[in-house]
């Protein structure tokens, strides 16, 4: 998707144009991807802009820079602050928040340490992901022939940048064959989640989602759904998934910050079918959720 232009970035510590928000060619990051980010999304609220789980989201950043030895400059507060200030400066509503911590220009070599931690926010209008109508009728998804990375090769508890070169081929792949999103597995065989999302299945009314140590990012919007799901009362489980899972579901879909809630009508030319009730009624919560229409889950959002 395009990235529109807007008029301010952070960039460590200082608000600069958008145009001049700039790095050397020679940046560590670039050329290792030695970074780490995460995805945000602020949506208007009756209150104005809110932040979805803004907090945790930061602090996820500073874990995956933790097991990537990186020393973020910055604290928790004060990129929060950071984020805020930087959607005011842009009078946005609703917006992508890209807060990404790279090691920056003055060495090169697979020793980063000696290297400085760049810090950059960005905001921009960002629509659906996968599209309306995949959000309103499902998309098709194929089980890409490439693996999810091994979690003692390159760390799923970190979002880092270089390993989603994985996620990368996976995406290429399925769009190229004519799909709309790619699902993983890892070496083992086990579902991991999509290229950029984590995937839930239905069977029964009941909800299963690959855990963890199956490759599958801690994902925040994964967690806000499990909660929302055992409010409603449906039983939510997390463990080990095939293929046939995927084929065999009454219903399923993917989460995440960029994807929001996105169901999922067919897997390898198998038909799941239109969004059923379980997906819909959670949908629903959850768009209510971030826009600060359901009372339970305000303090999920953070008003800029």
């Amino acid at each position: 998707m395009t990235i529109p232009k807007v008029d301010k970035i952070w960039q460590n510590g200082k608000l600069v144009n958008w145009d001049e928000a700039q790095v050397h060619v020679l940046t560590h990051g670039l050329h290792y991807g030695s970074g780490v980010f995460e995805g945000i999304r602020a949506y208007e609220t009756t209150k104005g802009p809110a932040v979805f789980r803004l907090t945790d989201h930061i602090e996820r950043l500073a874990r995956s820079a933790k097991v990537y030895r990186m020393d973020l400059p910055y604290n928790t507060d004060e990129l929060v602050k950071a984020t805020k200030e930087v959607i005011k400066a842009n009078n946005i509503n609703s917006c992508y928040i890209r807060p990404i911590a790279f090691r920056g220009y003055g060495e090169m070599g697979l020793n980063p340490m000696a290297a400085n931690v760049d810090v950059v926010i960005a905001v921009w209008p960002w629509g659906a992901y996968l599209g309306e109508e995949g959000i309103k009728h499902g998309v098709r998804a194929k089980i890409s022939s490439y693996r999810r990375n091994d979690a003692n090769t390159i760390p799923p508890a970190a979002k880092a940048c270089g390993q989603y070169l994985n996620s990368i081929l996976a995406k290429i792949e399925v769009i190229s064959a004519g799909y709309d999103e790619a699902i993983l597995l890892n070496v083992h065989g086990d579902v991991a989640d999509g290229s950029g999302e984590n995937i839930f299945v239905i069977r029964n009314d009941v909800i299963y989602t690959p855990p963890t140590c199956s490759g599958a990012l801690e994902g925040i919007t994964r967690a806000s759904i499990m909660k929302i799901a055992e409010d409603l009362g449906y039983h939510v489980k997390v463990g080990k998934m095939v293929r046939s899972d995927l084929y065999l579901a009454d219903e399923a879909f993917f989460t995440g910050t960029a994807a929001e809630v996105v169901p999922i009508r067919e897997v390898d030319d198998r038909v799941i079918g239109e969004p059923g009730k379980v997906t819909k009624k959670i949908q629903e919560v959850f768009f209510k959720a971030v826009k600060g229409e359901e009372e339970k889950y305000l303090d999920w959002l953070e008003h800029v």
